[in-house]
């Protein structure tokens, strides 16, 4: 598997959503109610990430021509990690947060802050992140993790 990480433009909208309609849809509805789901999706359009675009950091993993993969970093915390679902556990989300880490080191960002999801939990816990709380947005739980980047690597 030949994967590029690399920044997100304007143009990787539509498959940015795509990609992060299909985890909701296929890998965090494991977790969450038909209703969280689709509120979640709300805030995934197109125009919405071309949104969230100009305000993050956002990267994008590539196989080829094809957008797999996403996650983005907003100051000091690592915000919409989604990998497509037919791609997941081959390691692309582990090559995209490292593409976050050497970001928030050259920002010399101490830590770095997630607000997992349940799904995620274990992924973030094998990076090396630690729960410190959760976090509730009516029924939907997040878990908010954190990692010292001095401590690591």
């Amino acid at each position: 598997m030949d994967c590029t990480i690399r920044p997100a433009i304007d143009d990787d909208a539509d498959a940015i959503s795509a990609v992060i309609l299909r985890a909701l849809r296929e890998t965090n509805a494991k977790d969450y109610t038909a209703e969280i789901i689709e509120r979640i999706k709300l805030g995934f359009s197109p125009d919405a990430v071309r949104q969230l675009i100009a305000k993050r950091t956002v990267f994008v993993a590539t196989i080829g021509s094809r957008v797999v993969a996403t996650a983005s970093l907003d100051g000091c915390v690592v915000r919409t990690v989604f990998v497509a679902p037919d791609v997941q556990a081959r390691g692309i989300g582990k090559l995209l947060m490292a593409e976050i880490d050497r970001t928030a080191r050259e920002r010399n960002i101490p830590s770095l802050t997630v607000p997992s999801s349940v799904t995620a939990e274990g992924f973030y816990a094998r990076l090396g992140f630690n729960a410190l709380r959760d976090s509730y947005h009516g029924d939907e739980r997040t878990i908010i993790m954190e990692r010292l980047l001095d401590s690591t690597e």
